[in-house]
């Protein structure tokens, strides 16, 4: 089965046909019209990520649920990550436009039960049923794309993508604070209903792909332990060093059942008939190499995105919704790098070139990130962001285009969901990772900028990083506080540093392969004759 995924040739992704000729102006429209409803499926799963930070605190209020409020965020990203797998392969499995519909309906069930909800339980649990929706989209959209659109011309599609994902992280957080203040925190969950309708209609009109009927046998056993695997992963990530200690039981527990689920779903793997993830795409150097830099970009992505308004709240007094705003120049330089290494891509045909600049570049910003302190001026602060966005753009999308061109279709999905679950789970080990490096840190530095009485007070009063109980402070205090604070956020971006290098040296080890001039399905191959999927 390796040899079926590895190397130029591999299956039929080595295999280019002679389509008959098409207008490539009306293909271009037509794969337009596509991307737009691909775009607004993604633009939900990816704002519901941060749609609900900004209403959270107006949801616990009036759902009398403070104490599991954090889990309205982490019910949808636990879902939303186990899911991924799952729907990649039943995409490989019984047709990617099906599936697709089926994930915006799931999605938006979701999000009317979730504004419908009467108390935190039910939230959570709606949440939780978004997610699994919000899996589908992410991973169908892309998946898709693959399809009709070629590995060489992909890039410059694909870019549109990680613009989403970089506008939905500003958008979300100022969207859900408007909707909250103006309206009700309930429409927060209502906003999506139309964009989703309006999504599953142009997708039934426009899409065609097609699709043979052959007799598949699905591998509950691996989804299962996968999803129990995922599950002890990201609550370990969660919980561990806030609600309970790394040594504690729970955390313990936890670690144990992470191991002992990943080795069983490894031995069920190699037994299963059609595995939801298949062991011999990891033979693959370009599926294996690009997701190791994957989880590493996750890992730094997700801290920065934490940490920078933490520094921005902190040091410099910015109130969240204005910490969202200054935000924009790392999403600025993601923007320009999403687009402009895409069209690159599709110009010349090559694509290792950007992750290795990419990380270089990334490196190099983070590295900027941690000579910030209490006298970094806004502006300066600005372009160190900007340094760090122009290079995760660089790599996040070329790593997708480069894994959807080194395997067959029929593995297309599995493979690209694969890209976005490593991402994810490399998101929450970085989080867990500079978590417990700020926490200890921070420990260490407040005796060092305060008296110990003043330690003991912030301590006893449980002082947070938030302006309001910071300005609360007396003057002196508080300046130590954010003395205190500002040296715990460079160790932290200095501790990016080395993950970022690992993965610029992993960068020089991607494969290239040459990318196929021709899409799997393209507007001949739609006739009338075949049965849509």
């Amino acid at each position: 089965m390796a040899e079926n995924v590895s190397g130029p040739g591999a299956g039929t992704a080595g295999r280019e046909s002679s389509p008959t000729p098409v207008d490539p102006r009306a293909e271009h429209r037509r794969i337009l019209i596509i991307l737009s409803a691909l775009m607004m499926g993604m633009f939900l799963a990816a704002l519901d990520q941060t749609i609900v930070a900004t209403a959270l605190p107006t949801i616990a209020g009036d759902l009398h649920g403070l104490n599991h409020l954090s889990w309205v965020v982490t019910a949808y990203l636990l879902t939303s990550t186990i899911s991924t797998p799952l729907w990649g392969k039943l995409g490989d499995q019984f047709g990617r436009k099906g599936l697709f519909q089926a994930a915006i309906v799931v999605f938006l069930v979701g999000s009317a039960l979730s504004g419908l909800s009467r108390n935190m339980a039910e939230l959570i649990a709606f949440r939780a049923l978004q997610g699994v929706g919000a899996g589908g989209l992410i991973v169908g959209a892309q998946a898709i794309i693959g399809d009709v659109v070629s590995p060489r011309q992909r890039g410059r599609y694909m870019g549109y993508f990680g613009a989403v994902f970089g506008a939905s992280s500003v958008i979300g957080p100022l969207a859900g604070g408007y909707l909250t203040e103006h309206l009700s925190w309930r429409w927060v969950f209502y906003v999506n209903l139309p964009l989703g309708a309006l999504a599953v209609f142009v997708i039934s009109a426009v899409l065609r792909l097609p699709r043979t009927r052959t007799h598949h046998v699905i591998d509950y056993a691996g989804a299962a332990l996968l999803g129990a695997a995922v599950t002890a992963v990201i609550l370990l990530t969660t919980w561990g060093g806030s609600t309970y200690g790394w040594g504690s039981t729970p955390i313990l527990g936890l670690a144990a059942a992470a191991a002992v689920l990943t080795g069983l779903f490894v031995l069920v793997e190699r037994r299963a008939a059609e595995p939801v993830l298949p062991l011999a795409l990891f033979r693959n150097p370009v599926f294996s190499v690009a997701n190791a830099i994957g989880f590493l970009i996750g890992a730094v992505m997700f801290g920065v995105i934490i940490y920078i308004p933490l520094y921005l709240q902190t040091v410099h007094g910015a109130s969240p919704t204005s910490s969202g705003l200054q935000l924009l120049p790392l999403i600025c330089g993601m923007l320009i790098t999403f687009i402009t290494s895409g069209r690159l891509v599709t110009a010349r045909g090559r694509y290792k070139i950007f992750p290795i600049i990419g990380t270089a570049v990334m490196t190099f910003g983070i590295y900027l990130l941690s000579l910030m302190n209490p006298s970094t001026g806004l502006p300066v602060s600005a372009a160190y962001m900007f340094v760090v966005g122009f290079g995760i753009g660089m790599v996040m999308q070329i790593l997708v285009v480069a894994v959807q061109n080194a395997v067959p279709r029929e593995q297309l999905g599995t493979a690209t969901s694969s890209t976005t679950f490593f991402r994810t789970i490399g998101g929450s080990f970085g989080v867990t990772v500079l978590g417990a490096v700020f926490n200890n840190r921070l420990a260490a530095n407040l005796p060092v900028y305060l008296p110990p009485a003043a330690v003991h007070q912030i301590h006893g009063s449980n002082i947070t990083a938030s302006p309001a109980q910071l300005d609360a402070l007396p003057a002196p205090i508080r300046h130590g506080f954010i003395l205190a604070f500002s040296q715990s956020l460079h160790v932290v971006f200095l501790v990016s540093v080395p993950i970022g290098l690992t993965a610029f040296v992993l960068s020089w080890f991607l494969k290239e392969l040459r990318l196929r001039e021709h899409a799997y399905v393209t507007a001949e191959t739609t006739a009338p004759h075949r049965t849509p999927g």
